[in-house]
């Protein structure tokens, strides 16, 4: 474990302790609703991304339909279907609007950010529904452009889950995601009072969207449903995140069935380090880095003569 993470970005080490020293009410004694005032109340810790040519919200599918909101900056040659994290309980479009921003202005990609349903509401399987809705739209409108699938935290999940079902996928880009549901792996116990969540945060979350029953299914936990098929990914992990190992296991076991896999890990950083580029120096260079590698990896050539290193961990 001591090698997966290094000290804490300064900058998010004392918005940690600011956060604790403030007396805020832990994630687990809040109501959903509370829940989503708080996470919504941290977009202004992001620093709202570049100016991108077009941004259109549309709602797409049957009514009552699922919104989503459409980033082209006019030189897009592939399309990526994003979904926002907050745990399948918070969030909203405005939860990844920033890093959606960067994909459009720097990487050369449409992206196609979905506000799916979230839970206790709506619990499993609504949000992998809706993504399901903005990829089969997307790939029938997309012309033969390839069709890449990505999210972060939940996101991430419902990302990896619809990479594994929807065979005309050409890539996931998977941001530290949830990807299984086991709480005993050493970065869950090391990382069990982690900031900005921990253990007992991921329980809540979990509780919230499926019963304990439901958790081996694929589109909980993709990590124990590898397919050989599976689309060539990029993951990333960070070092101080309960779902660090999990990443990693996802990492090797991708790999493990010939499938191309890009990681970047990010030692010193932590769960949901996107939400605070406004606040750290260190979490605007890995935004950097992250937008700069997303940028190649869906510039590579996939073709069967291709080079095919399968691994770049």
């Amino acid at each position: 474990m001591s090698s997966r993470h290094e000290a804490l970005d300064p900058d998010l080490a004392a918005l940690r302790d600011q956060v604790r020293a403030s007396g805020a009410a832990p994630l687990v004694a809040l109501t959903p609703d509370e829940a989503r005032e708080r996470v919504s109340g941290g977009d202004v810790a992001c620093d709202g991304g570049p100016v991108v040519r077009e941004v259109e919200d549309l709602t797409i599918g049957d009514a009552p339909g699922v919104r989503i909101r459409s980033y082209d900056n006019g030189a897009s040659h592939s399309i990526l279907v994003y979904a926002h994290g907050g745990g399948w309980v918070t969030g909203d479009l405005q939860y990844a609007d920033e890093l959606c921003r960067h994909l459009a202005a720097t990487a050369s990609l449409r992206v196609v950010s979905v506000d799916y349903r979230l839970a206790p509401e709506h619990p499993f399987p609504a949000a992998v529904d809706d993504i399901d809705a903005a990829v089969e739209w997307t790939m029938a409108l997309a012309n033969g452009d390839p069709v890449f699938v990505g999210g972060d935290s939940a996101g991430g999940n419902l990302a990896a889950t619809a990479a594994q079902r929807h065979p005309g996928i050409t890539g996931l880009v998977a941001i530290y995601p949830v990807v299984d549901h086991d709480p005993t792996r050493p970065s869950y116990r090391h990382h069990a009072q982690g900031f900005p969540i921990g253990a007992s945060d991921m329980a809540w979350f979990f509780d919230h969207y499926a019963p304990p029953e439901a958790r081996t299914d694929p589109r909980i936990s993709p990590l124990r449903a590898i397919r050989d098929d599976h689309p060539s990914t990029y993951l990333l992990t960070a070092g101080h995140d309960p779902l660090c190992d999990e990443g990693f296991a996802y990492a090797e076991g991708l790999t493990e069935r010939g499938v191309l896999v890009e990681h970047r890990h990010e030692p010193t950083l932590c769960h949901g380090f996107l939400r605070s580029s406004r606040i750290s120096s260190g979490v605007r260079a890995a935004r950097d880095r992250l937008v700069a590698d997303i940028a190649r990896f869906v510039a590579l050539d996939r073709s069967p003569s291709a080079a095919d290193p399968r691994s770049r961990a």
